[in-house]
Parts: structure tokens; sequence; C-alpha cells
């Protein structure tokens, strides 16, 4: 059964920034077909949103937050957090601080890999999606979103990189055999005022981006804009693992 938290955030997940709308689309879609409990393996998830209700069995990693930069962007994670994601949630079932550029993590654990804006802050890329691959099972998928190079300049202190969709996708080619990467979600007004944060106390602010992530929902909703650069400020890449039965 779900617990109050996880009802209410699906209640509302049509106001939510529709990138998280897209992952959990591809999650909804991949975990379908992965049998019963799809094992699923968020890195740098930290509460780990577009996972929330899927009959799957989640594990978040992430880096402990320590630095100053991590606290001034809200980035890593700590004890207090992790308490507070786990006893709102039913389908977390471990929380881990893990690197994922030399993980603890055991070959072949999961179905699926997903990483929500993370890749842009890792140094050492290759190895991080090398790891991303050996902790798959199988046939698994990794799902992934970074800042779209080919239109975002990088004004970020902790990002290492925006990449470039040729760039990336020439990454994912050197590990995986089955790679997309497509452009995702339209800038401009409405995502702006979607990103706005939520609060009781701000009721106004709160309506505004309920609204600007709905009509951003409807603006990134159209399939020529996995081709358009211009104007569109992520990249949507996923990747799959070869399959030892790939007849089957």
């Amino acid at each position: 059964m779900l617990k109050p938290f996880e009802y209410c955030y699906l209640i509302s997940s049509q106001f939510l920034p529709p990138l998280y709308r897209h992952v959990r689309h591809e999650l909804l879609e991949s975990t379908r077909t992965a049998g019963p409990n799809p094992a699923i393996l968020d890195v740098g998830g930290r509460k780990s949103h577009y996972t929330i209700g899927l009959r799957a069995s989640v594990t978040i990693s992430d880096l402990p937050r320590i630095s100053d930069v991590q606290n001034r962007l809200n980035l890593g994670t700590t004890d207090r957090i992790n308490a507070q994601t786990q006893a709102r949630r039913t389908n977390v079932t471990r929380i881990v601080y893990d690197d994922m550029t030399a993980t603890s993590l055991s070959e072949g654990s999961f179905d699926v890999v997903v990483a929500v804006e993370v890749l842009e802050h890792v140094g050492e890329d290759r190895a991080f999606v090398m790891n991303v691959h050996r902790v798959l099972k199988p046939g698994g998928l990794f799902v992934m979103t970074t800042p779209n190079g080919d239109f975002l300049a990088n004004n970020n202190p902790d990002h290492k990189r925006h990449y470039h969709r040729s760039d990336l996708y020439s990454l994912l080619c050197s590990v995986f055999p089955r790679v997309s990467v497509r452009y995702a979600i339209r800038g401009g007004r409405y995502r702006r005022w979607g990103l706005k944060s939520w609060s009781s106390r701000r009721p106004v602010q709160t309506l505004l981006s309920m609204f600007g992530n709905v009509v951003n929902g409807v603006q990134s909703a159209s399939m020529s804009l996995a081709d358009q650069a211009e104007g569109t400020h992520h990249l949507f890449a996923t990747a799959r693992k070869a399959d030892l039965n790939p007849a089957n």
C-alpha cells in the first residue's frame, strides 16, 4: 500500500517539471517488460521522485553532502534526507553513499539504472558509464538526462561540461551497443515558472509553478523536438546492455 506522500505526489504529477515526467514514462515502459519487481538503481537521485509508485525495488545511491558547493547547490545527500525519503516511500529498499566512478555495487544487479542531471557533475565520465554497464543485468537499460550543450552555456560551478549531442552519443556508444540520444524540454518563460519551488506559504508562486509546468509539458510533447537543438534545455538518452540471449 502506498504512503500518503506517494499518493499526493502521484495526484499532483501532471503539475511537476516535464523532465521528470519524461523520465517516469521511460521507467514505466522499461519496468513493464522487466518481470516482477525489477531492480532500479537511481544514481544521484537523492529523493528519486520519478520512481514513486513504480512496481519496483529502488536503490538510491548518492555522494555525501560535505562541500560548500554541494550545500550551496543542494547536491549530494545526508542521513536526514535519507531517513525522510525512506519514511515516505514504500519501494525504496535501500539508500547508499556511493561514487559511481568507483562503485562498490555488485555486478549485474539491476534491470534499470537512471541518472537524472548527474553526468555533467562527474569528472571521470567514462568510468561512470562503464560502471553503469557493469552493474546492469544483461539486456538492462540505462536512462539519463543532462543539460543540452548544443544550446546552453555552462555557468554552473559544479558542472564539468555540457555535452553536445554527438559527444554524449559517442561516449555511450563506446560502452553500450544500443544508444539513443535526443533533445528534450522546451525552454522559455513557462519552464522558468515551473522551476520555482512549491510552498504553502507562497500560494501564488506555487500555482504559477504548476501552471508553468503544465504549459511547458504541452510545449515539450512534440516528437519533432527530439531533433531540435535550438531552444531545448536537456539531452535525454537511453542505452541498452547486450542481452545474453538476443534471439529471445
